[in-house]
């Protein structure tokens, strides 16, 4: 099996070109003009991206159509499945805990950016635990960055993940690694200025073989109603779902408000935390990497509280990982008997 980081993808490479103008067609009419495509074009549409079987000019309207019409719910499923099979898929190490992933793709400019203390906590309790992301964004401190501070070192394959998982440490792995066919669409936001329906999937994916507890976020508004729609109608197999108002873009509790944090497990939304004003004491941080760094490792020494926010974060993620690890063994042993 080939690892992820050797595959490379061209879109100059137009052998066996897949025709996309009927698709154009549909997408490419405006807001109100535009109509969505189906689950199974989506899906046969990025793939073809990912596989670098569209040509520059066609993904350039491709992309521009769909920032401007918005992606829907089978869109999103459809795109999804493409860029969930585009790279090779982790193994969850053993554990009591399902594996809980934390995309990282913004980074914070003006308070500290916390992913790294949430990620940590939640491996010091025993869960494995995914960070990936970006290692650098211009203007933004990210968790990458933070982590480097701390001494620990970004994952480039997988048996380093495990290594890291073994010995209790959380895993961050870029996703340049991780999904390197995804990072090329991420970079495109250099050329065309503008993010794309890339940007979306890699903050909901799920990277494991097995059921995992994804930790997604939203900025904007209306990705709360479309995530909402999504994570309902998904298929369970995969895991389960917590979704919450992003910090400066992070999925980290805010450590000045409490966001209202959903879990999708089984189809169902359940409520965990209810959004609400109020906030822990002052956290007096600095907000540049090392700054950051410091006072994690302050926090994790029992120096400095762990903010309430992010602890009571700590204590959803950690039951719904054990919950879901557990249905999995039951189905496991249902299966077997």
């Amino acid at each position: 099996m080939m690892n992820p980081v050797e595959e490379k993808s061209s879109h100059a490479d137009h052998a066996a070109t897949y025709p996309t103008a009927h698709l154009i067609r549909e997408i490419g009419r405006g807001v109100k003009g535009a109509r969505s495509l189906s689950y199974d074009d989506a899906r046969d549409l990025f793939a073809a991206i990912v596989a670098g079987r569209v040509s520059d000019l066609e993904l350039g309207a491709i992309l521009i159509a769909m920032r401007i019409k918005g992606e829907s719910v089978d869109e999103i499923g459809g795109f999804l499945h493409a860029a969930e099979s585009s790279f090779v898929q982790l193994q969850a190490p053993q554990s009591l805990y399902a594996p809980i992933v934390i995309p990282s793709y913004n980074g914070a400019r003006r308070a500290a950016n916390l992913t790294p203390l949430l990620a940590m906590l939640l491996a010091r309790a025993g869960a494995p635990v995914l960070v990936h992301g970006v290692v650098k964004d211009a203007g933004r401190v990210t968790s990458a960055e933070i982590f480097n501070e701390m001494g620990l070192q970004a994952s480039t394959n997988h048996q380093h993940a495990d290594e890291q998982w073994s010995r209790g440490l959380p895993v961050f792995m870029p996703i340049e690694n991780l999904a390197p066919r995804l990072a090329q669409l991420l970079a495109l936001r250099k050329i065309v200025g503008l993010r794309n329906s890339t940007h979306t999937l890699v903050k909901i994916m799920q990277p494991f073989a097995q059921p995992a507890l994804r930790l997604t976020s939203y900025t904007h508004p209306e990705y709360a109603a479309l995530l909402t729609e999504y994570f309902t109608l998904a298929a369970t197999h995969r895991g389960d779902v917590f979704l919450m108002r992003a910090t400066e873009g992070e999925t980290v509790a805010n450590t000045k408000k409490v966001q209202q944090i959903d879990w999708f497990h089984s189809g169902i939304k359940t409520t965990l935390v209810e959004a609400q004003l109020g906030s822990d004491a002052v956290v007096s941080i600095s907000p540049d990497s090392r700054g950051t760094a410091q006072w994690i490792q302050q926090v994790l020494a029992g120096h400095e509280p762990v903010p309430q926010n992010i602890a009571q974060q700590v204590d959803h993620c950690l039951m719904a990982a054990k919950q879901l690890k557990s249905e999995l063994k039951s189905e496991v042993k249902g299966e077997q008997q």
